[in-house]
């Protein structure tokens, strides 16, 4: 056995067909010079620092060629990966670092909200919907309760309106500014990253201010706000609007015209306005391939039809054209909070209707919400009537009257659209949302195959699915 074992000191093959094999040309070894085997493997050319050897690694590149189109390799990118948000699953087919096949897998992030919405009275809803696109809450809630709005046939006060115009277009700004900074983090634009979260949390700052909560709000209500602004309000968004003035063009130095952040975008994801329309797809990535399509403008609610703002749109449809859109639109939502602040007047932010105001009389407390003292102390020392039915209306909800309504609004993704049944009674028979993420996600195999590995994290960015809202 061990006479068939190589000499590990000195690396020589001391087994029998070792031993009888002949030596290596001496005069080779000693000149530079190569065997004419080796030749093919190793060709040289002489330089005035001697002789420079090219290695092919022999025969591999023959091997290679056979072998292209044969073999291909299925990679799983995620759920866990951070580009595709923690719970997106991709599995795509390789031939090399080219995308044949692209499939996305969801699921991950299932809650169950629009069955739990159908458990609950009407008002609570609010709390589940906002939940859903976790980055747009305040355009869920919006949009549910207009829904409901619609089935009980009543109009929200105009303060009300106008603060809801108000908080949706906060909510756009930080909703864009994630998906720019989550961009950047998948692209190793790092910077971008902490300059887009930056900002974000002054606007998460000023809706905590505002609402109370950071996230998931549940402010919106059926019949307008659950309370009204909070005293300063409007300087303190005025406040905010300056420091975004100043900041948001730091985006065009930092990224629009860097070569790199250019180049890893643009000509990447490309969709035409022909594949969006038939995957039904809306937001940036429709605006970025040419059509104005904004429901805010073709379709107005809450009184969008009174401001002034443009629509951004872009012939390039690539991911760079909707970071590009991004970018813009948040200069446009910065334009309508001014007008929105310029347009508060002093009035009701919920319906006079009792049956339907819930809860009512709010004022903000220690803890940031609860019942004004004078409402407390009326309910529970003075009518017995009033507790009844503050007691009815909190524990069973109002009654819809029966029928179903569909209603679309502009969410930071695209169209998001509350189908809402009522059979009458105190909870919706059924909800169910036309959640613009979910729809959208569609497109990732349009833009992915036939490009390369690296480019689905700039397509999948581009796209900016929130996986809350898709897999509701």
């Amino acid at each position: 056995m061990t006479e068939r074992l190589s000499d590990v000191t000195t690396g020589t093959d001391t087994s029998a067909a070792g031993r009888d094999s002949e030596a290596p040309d001496s005069e080779a070894l000693d000149t530079g010079r190569t065997t004419p085997d080796a030749d093919a493997y190793a060709g040289s050319r002489q330089t005035t620092e001697g002789t420079v050897y090219t290695v092919t690694g022999g025969d591999w590149d023959e091997v290679l060629a056979e072998a292209a189109g044969d073999e291909r390799i299925v990679m799983n990118l995620g759920p866990q990966h951070p580009s595709t948000h923690g719970v997106l699953r991709l599995v795509l087919e390789l031939e090399g670092e080219t995308v044949t096949q692209a499939r996305s897998v969801i699921g991950y992030l299932h809650t169950g909200i629009e069955k739990n919405v159908e458990y609950r009275n009407w008002t609570q809803g609010v709390t589940f919907v906002t939940r859903m696109d976790y980055l747009a809450p305040l355009h869920n809630e919006a949009a549910y309760c207009m829904a409901v709005e619609k089935l009980l046939g009543i109009t929200v006060p105009q303060r009300a309106q106008t603060i809801r115009v108000l908080l949706m277009e906060l909510n756009r700004i930080s909703s864009h500014l994630v998906a720019l900074a989550t961009g950047g983090m998948e692209l190793g634009a790092l910077t971008g990253m902490t300059a887009g979260f930056r900002e974000r949390e002054e606007v998460l700052h000023l809706l905590e201010f505002l609402t109370g909560l950071r996230m998931n709000h549940a402010f919106i209500r059926p019949g307008g706000l659950a309370q009204d602004l909070p005293e300063g309000a409007e300087q303190k968004i005025k406040d905010f609007i300056k420091v975004m003035d100043s900041r948001l063009p730091d985006y065009d130095k930092l990224l629009s015209g860097q070569p790199i952040w250019r180049n890893r975008l643009a000509g990447v994801g490309y969709l035409p306005v022909d594949a969006c329309l038939a995957l039904g797809i809306t937001g940036p990535i429709l605006r970025s391939a040419g059509l104005p399509w904004d429901l805010r403008k073709v379709d107005p609610y809450c009184g969008y039809e009174n401001y002034e703002f443009d629509v951004p749109t872009s012939n390039a449809a690539d991911s760079y054209a909707r970071y590009l859109l991004r970018l813009e639109e948040m200069h446009q939502s910065l334009r309508i909070v001014r007008q929105a602040v310029d347009n508060l007047t002093p009035g009701p932010v919920m319906v006079a209707d009792a049956k339907v105001a819930w809860p009512a009389q709010l004022t903000i407390g220690a803890d940031g919400m609860g019942n004004s003292l004078e409402h407390v102390r009326k309910i529970m020392g003075q009518s017995m009537e009033s507790l009844i039915h503050h007691f009815k209306l909190v524990t069973e909800g109002f009654a819809v009257p029966a029928g179903q309504v569909y209603v679309p609004i502009e969410s930071p993704r695209g169209e998001l659209g509350y189908h809402v049944v009522s059979d009458g009674g105190t909870r919706p028979m059924r909800v169910h949302v036309r959640e613009p993420s979910f729809v959208n996600l569609q497109s990732m195999p349009a833009m992915c195959e036939g490009g390369m590995v690296a480019d689905v994290i700039a397509s999948v960015a581009s796209i900016d699915p929130v996986m809350g809202g898709c897999d509701r």
